[in-house]
């Protein structure tokens, strides 16, 4: 399977027309037509149908697109790993991170860094800690930024400084009943319907926290992204977990826990991990900063 048919692939698949396709990357659509289906028998499997104004991916298509997405994504990280020299130190820092405020550490250090290294770049890709951890594990990225509980024993770690952005709390309405309040106790949740991240509620965070079952909270729905949480808070749906500092509107109120609870901030990279120039340059000054090694 070569990777300019796999090129060719991802051109089709996005533009679901074999015409646009050939068109964007110039050759004739005979010929695009041709590499696919060589593709579909060198594979064995069907990867489209023929639809009145284009095409649909089957099941196999869609696959074949993720990991080809993932495959191109890595050819190009491996030739920014092996391009530059010890004099001039150039290449992409790919780092996956959980919605936090608490990111300002690391914003700090990449900035710190391209003053010494303006030829090094960096792509931050925000994800919960499951898609962190599937691209830490397929050479995607060099680093994960976890926020609160993980499994982490195969990885080397650090904890990033505690901030006060890095506490849990909830965020209601201007019209809430508890937008008064200094701060949220547990029986203050009972009854109410609550919104938690699907990373939070599935870690139990805040098991030994609330001193009761934490299946007699009203879990009324997840999210993974903060600004769709936040949507969900101002349309009525119930009130937010969160950490401070993710969502700021002036329809919104956070409120702090007590008694209080911070999340921890691991950055993580895979053992044995062989990091480009720049990579390991990035972590040079991480641990030359105020960090604690796991």
């Amino acid at each position: 399977m070569e990777l300019r048919i796999l090129r060719y692939f991802l051109e089709v698949a996005n533009e679901l027309s074999f015409t646009r396709a050939a068109d964007k990357i110039h050759i004739t659509q005979p010929t695009l037509s041709r590499q696919i289906a060589q593709l579909e028998a060198e594979l064995g499997k069907k990867l489209y149908t023929r639809e009145n104004y284009g095409i649909k991916l089957t099941e196999e298509g869609l696959l074949l697109r993720k990991r080809a997405e993932e495959i191109i994504e890595l050819e190009q990280k491996t030739l920014s790993e092996l391009s530059g020299s010890d004099d001039n130190i150039h290449g992409t820092i790919y780092i996956g991170a959980g919605e936090t405020a608490g990111i300002r550490h690391i914003c700090k250090i990449l900035r710190d860094l391209r003053t010494k290294f303006p030829d090094i770049t960096y792509r931050m890709i925000s994800a919960d800690s499951e898609d962190v951890t599937d691209k830490l594990d397929k050479g995607l990225i060099d680093f994960g930024l976890f926020v609160g509980r993980a499994n982490l024993d195969k990885y080397n770690c650090v904890n990033l400084p505690d901030s006060e952005s890095d506490r849990w709390g909830v965020i209601v309405r201007v019209d809430d009943e508890l937008a008064g309040r200094k701060s949220i106790s547990p029986e203050d949740l009972r009854g109410r319907e609550l919104l938690f991240s699907h990373q939070a509620k599935a870690q139990g965070e805040f098991s030994g926290w609330l001193g009761f079952p934490f299946s007699e909270l009203n879990v009324a729905g997840t999210h993974n992204l903060a600004y769709n949480a936040s949507v969900m808070v101002r349309c009525g749906l119930g009130i937010l977990i969160t950490i401070e500092g993710i969502i700021n509107h002036n329809e919104l109120v956070f409120i702090p826990l007590r008694p209080e609870i911070k999340a921890k901030l691991i950055l993580a990279w895979k053992k044995e991990a062989v990091l480009s120039k720049a990579a390991k340059k990035f972590l040079e000054l991480l641990r030359s900063s105020s960090i604690q090694t796991l």
